[in-house]
C-alpha cells in the first residue's frame, strides 16, 4: 500500500521526466522502473558485503564484480565495475552521470546473466533507456535517493501507484492486487519448495514474489542444499502476462528477490497456445474481472467445461486444467462468478462443487481495490481431485482488511485479516460456528439444494431482535403530556411578549 510521502515523490519524479521531454505514460513508468532497479541492485549488494565482512567470509556471485567490465567486445567498451555502482555514479556531474549510464549501466543490467537465456535477459533486451537530458537525470537520481528503498516490494509499490496515473490502468482488470491481501493468500496456502507455484495472470509479480519471501522464511534450512536453491532460483516459479512492460518488471522484482531464472514468460494463458495441463501444485492469481477474449481464441478444452467469454469464469477453468490432481488454488474473483444466474456461471460453481474439492469462500468488502474498481471480490479456494471430494465449505465474511474502503484507503484499526488465517488453520473450531457468526461450514447438499450458490448471504443468518413498544394507551397520554406543555410555555412566551 504506497503511502502519502511515497505519492508524493513518485509524482515529483513522473512530472520531472514528463517535463524533460518524455509524454508517453509508459514510457516515463518504464525509466522510473529501471532507474530504481539499477539503485536497487547495488543496495542489495551492499547489504550482501555488509553481511559478509561481519562474518569474515568472502562474497561470492556478486552483480558487481572487482576489477573491469567489458560491456562490449567489439567495439572494445570497458569500465571498471565501480562505475557501474549506484553508490558511486549518483555523485558523478551530470553530464558525466548521463553518457556514464547510457554507456556503461544500462548496457550492463541489460546482460545480467553472463549471456544465459533467463526471463530477465529476454525481456530487459528490448528495453532503452531514454532519458534525455543531464539535468533531468540529475533531478530523477536525487529524488530517487530520498526514497525508502528498504521495502521489500517497493518497485510494485510504485508501479501500482504509476498505473493509477494512467487512465486506461484497470479497463481490462489491469491493476495490482494490494500487498496484504497477497499476503494473507500466501499464508493461507503455505507454499513450499515441493510446489510448482503458478500466476497465470501475474501482472508485477506479486503472487510470485510474496511465494519467495514466504519460503525464505519458512524453509531457509533447506534453502542452505544447493539443489533446493537451484530450484528457488529457477523452476519454483512460472507467470504468464500479455504486457511486455509488466513482465519486464516482474522480471526485474524476482531478480531483486534472488530468483534469477524464473518460469515468466509472455502468454496468454486462455488461448489455445497454452498448451500446458496437469503442470502446477499451486495456483494463487487475480485474474482480470471484465474482460472478454474472442472464442475462437479461447482453448477448446476450457470452452468444453465453460461456454463464455467472460475471462474471470474461463481463468477459474484454466485454473482446474493446469493444476496437477492434489495441486491447489486460491484465486480472487468478481462477486458474480458466486451467483451469476446463466449456464456459464452454474456449470463453473458445479464443477468446483461436485468434480473437485472446493474448500473455502472468503467474501471481501466492495472498497477493496479502491481506488481502481469497486466490485466486491471473493477468494476461492479449492485442490483439483477431478473426483470430487466437497463435503463442506468453509464461509467467511471480511468486514474490514486494516484500511479504510474509500478512495484514500487510510490505515484502520479493525481488520479480519489475523482472523481469517487463524480460523482456516484451525478448522475443527468451526464446527461450532452459528451461521450468525463471521464464519461457519455449510454442508455440500445445501449448496447444491441451492443452484450451487456460493454467496455468503445465502447462508449467513440474521438475528431479529423484536422491539417492544408500550401500549397505545401510555402513548397517547404522553402525546397529551407533551402538548399540556408547550401549550403552557407557549402561553407564558405571549406575557413575556406583551401579546
Amino acid at each position: 500500500m504506497i503511502t502519502g510521502e511515497l505519492k508524493s515523490k513518485v509524482d515529483t519524479i513522473w512530472l520531472t521526466i514528463w517535463t524533460g521531454g518524455i509524454t508517453s505514460p509508459i514510457t516515463v513508468l518504464e525509466q522510473i522502473t529501471y532507474l530504481m532497479f539499477m539503485k536497487l541492485l547495488d543496495d542489495n549488494q551492499l547489504k550482501a558485503e555488509a553481511n559478509a565482512n561481519i562474518l569474515g567470509v568472502p562474497l561470492t556471485n556478486k552483480v558487481f564484480k572487482d576489477g573491469v567490465c567489458v560491456i562490449s567486445e567489439n567495439p572494445l567498451i570497458e569500465t571498471e565495475y565501480r562505475n557501474l555502482r549506484w553508490n558511486v555514479f549518483h555523485n558523478f556531474e551530470p553530464g558525466e552521470m548521463l553518457v556514464n549510464i547510457q554507456t556503461y549501466v544500462f548496457p550492463f543490467i541489460k546482460a545480467i546473466g553472463e549471456g544465459k537465456d533467463t526471463a530477465f535477459s529476454r525481456y530487459m533486451k528490448d528495453a532503452v533507456f531514454l532519458i534525455p537530458t543531464a539535468r533531468v537525470l540529475s533531478k530523477v537520481v536525487g529524488d530517487i535517493d530520498s526514497l525508502d528503498m528498504n521495502d521489500k516490494d517497493i518497485m510494485g509499490d510504485v508501479y501500482e501507484y504509476l498505473l493509477s496515473k494512467i487512465a486506461s490502468a484497470g479497463d481490462n482488470g489491469q491493476f495490482r492486487t494490494p500487498r496484504h491481501i497477497i499476503s494473507m493468500i500466501v499464508q493461507l496456502m503455505k507454499p513450499t519448495l515441493k510446489d510448482k507455484i503458478l500466476d497465470p495472470a501475474m501482472g508485477s509479480a506479486g503472487f510470485l514474489l510474496e511465494s519467495a519471501s514466504y519460503i525464505s522464511s519458512h524453509q531457509s534450512r533447506e534453502l542452505m542444499k544447493t539443489e533446493h536453491m537451484a530450484n528457488f532460483k529457477t523452476s519454483l516459479f512460472s507467470g504468464f502476462d500479455t504486457d511486455q512492460s509488466m513482465l519486464r518488471i516482474g522480471a526485474m522484482n524476482m531478480m531483486l528477490h534472488g530468483v534469477e531464472d524464473p518460469n515468466i514468460k509472455y502468454q496468454d494463458s486462455l488461448s489455445g497456445e497454452n498448451t500446458e495441463r496437469d503442470a502446477y501444485t499451486l495456483i494463487m492469481a487475480n485474474p482480470p474481472f471484465t474482460g472478454s477474449v474472442f472464442q475462437e481464441e479461447i482453448s477448446k478444452d476450457l470452452l468444453a467445461l465453460c461456454k463464455t467469454s467472460k475471462t474471470e469464469l474461463l481463468f477459474m477453468a484454466l485454473f482446474t486444467k493446469m493444476l496437477t490432481v492434489g495441486g491447489r488454488c486460491a484465486s480472487i474473483v468478481p462477486d458474480g462468478v458466486l451467483f451469476g444466474g446463466n449456464k456459464a456461471h452454474k456449470t463453473l460453481r458445479k464443477e468446483l462443487v461436485e468434480n473437485q474439492q472446493l474448500q473455502a469462500v472468503i467474501s471481501m468488502p466492495s472498497g477493496l481495490f479502491k481506488p481502481y474498481a469497486g466490485v466486491s471480490t471473493a477468494i476461492l479456494i479449492f485442490t483439483k481431485t477431478n473426483a470430487g471430494g466437497t463435503d463442506k465449505v468453509w464461509f467467511y465474511d471480511m468486514k474490514a482488511d486494516g484500511f479504510s474502503l474509500d478512495d484514500k484507503r487510510s490505515p484502520i484499526a479493525q481488520n479480519d485479516i489475523p482472523d481469517i488465517i487463524s480460523r482456516f488453520n484451525n478448522p475443527e473450531a468451526e464446527e461450532s460456528r452459528e451461521r450468525t457468526e463471521q464464519s461457519f461450514f455449510v454442508p455440500k447438499k445445501e449448496i447444491v439444494d441451492n443452484e450451487y450458490d456460493l454467496s455468503i448471504n445465502k447462508y449467513k443468518k440474521t438475528i431479529h431482535v423484536p422491539v417492544e413498544y408500550p401500549p397505545t394507551s401510555e402513548i397517547m397520554a404522553d402525546i397529551y403530556k407533551l402538548n399540556v406543555q408547550i401549550n403552557s410555555e407557549l402561553d407564558a412566551l405571549n406575557k413575556l411578549l406583551g401579546l
